[in-house]
């Protein structure tokens, strides 16, 4: 057995504290001992607890905080640290300096979890022993900004197919609504950010209803932009057309309720919440940014559409609207997708497995 230490400087919760947790549990399951550090204050302590992991937690103010980079040696050699996984940029570049500075030169691995550019080459090129991210495109991204292709790995995300799972949801959203049976019913769950694209498709929304009438469209998430959101749906004359959910932790039930899921998304480093509405058995339409493309197979489970095309957008939803067997094929092949490589378990026999070959060769790593 060995122990792994995750280290996460980020408060607050989103998809990259998720997989962080989502493989600490995994992990664990696998046999390894799985510790978290992080601040006292952030939403993945009080969550990770909850779940049955060590969590420790102490303040990183900032890069350079001397106390910080103390207390994780101290850790590391208190509780024989084998793997160091570090996530965020501050505890990326904290955690890495405790690791090289440590007496038991642990592994270290650093995950990318963003497909934005990078802000230090330090934490990538030099810190880490290896470099894991979450998709292809990522992967691709790091090697083009000069990080050495051997050195980096992709292990997709991936998902909890037990609670994705269509055959235990039960979907009520038309019923919450006061919606008929049979009215279509387009999905969008994402954070409300400009980058999520929900202005392109409410810009879409009138071409969709010019040839379907009785679709309505549930935006389910919280975020900055909700408020203008909220005024353009107003201004549009479209409020008895788009249903704004709010923040929901019944994720399954409101796919299980929908037909078809969308999200013209301008940034994606890979794209879970297309994953779990594949393993749903939902059609999907995404736009072909970063890892998107990876996901969706074009005219398989779904569409890709060019980013920020209001037209092409409502083309795509038409025709699957259009064509429920279609809709049912592209659904079932998202499954079938989802269970050959994007869940909890594979994800985390990939991290066990890279993790175990970095330790077993470890006398010649440098």
């Amino acid at each position: 057995m060995f122990t792994i230490l995750h280290t996460e400087s980020s408060t607050g919760w989103g998809g990259q504290e998720n997989r962080t947790l989502q493989e600490s549990i995994g992990l664990k399951k696998l046999g390894a001992r799985v510790i978290i550090l992080c601040q006292s204050d952030s939403s993945l302590s009080k969550i990770a607890a909850a779940e049955g992991i060590e969590v420790r937690t102490c303040k990183m103010k900032k890069s350079y905080d001397i106390f910080a980079i103390q207390y994780i040696l101290k850790l590391i050699r208190d509780q024989n640290i084998d793997v160091i996984n570090t996530h965020s940029g501050r505890d990326s570049f904290l955690a890495g300096i405790a690791g090289r500075l440590s007496k038991r030169k642990p592994i270290i691995v650093r995950t990318r979890h963003l497909a934005l550019p990078i802000t230090s080459k330090f934490t990538y090129n030099v810190l880490p022993h290896k470099v894991v991210t979450v998709s292809e495109y990522v992967r691709q991204y790091l090697i083009n900004a000069g990080i050495p292709k051997d050195k980096v790995v992709a292990i997709p995300t991936g998902i909890n197919i037990t609670r994705f799972d269509s055959k235990k949801a039960h979907g009520s959203l038309r019923q919450e609504l006061g919606l008929k049976t049979n009215t279509p019913i387009v999905g969008t769950i994402a954070i409300l950010r400009k980058k999520k694209g929900h202005h392109i498709l409410l810009d879409a929304i009138p071409l969709i209803l010019q040839k379907i009438p009785d679709v309505v469209f549930v935006f389910a998430g919280d975020g900055p932009q909700k408020e203008n959101i909220m005024n353009k749906i107003t201004n549009m004359g479209l409020s008895d057309k788009v249903f704004m959910l709010g923040l929901r932790n019944d994720i399954p039930e409101i796919l299980k309720s929908i037909d078809l899921f969308v999200l013209p998304t301008l940034q994606e480093a890979l794209g879970t919440s297309f994953i779990e509405a594949m393993a749903m058995g939902k059609p999907v339409v995404g736009t072909d940014v970063g890892g998107v493309g990876e996901v969706i197979k074009d005219g398989i489970n779904g569409y890709l559409v060019e980013p920020n095309n209001p037209l092409v957008l409502a083309d795509a939803v038409i025709k699957i609207l259009e064509d429920r067997e279609k809709a049912i094929a592209m659904g079932i092949e998202g499954r079938e997708i989802v269970e050959q490589n994007y869940t909890v378990e594979k994800m985390c026999e990939k991290m066990y497995a890279l993790y175990s070959s970095l330790l077993a060769a470890k006398t010649g790593i440098v």
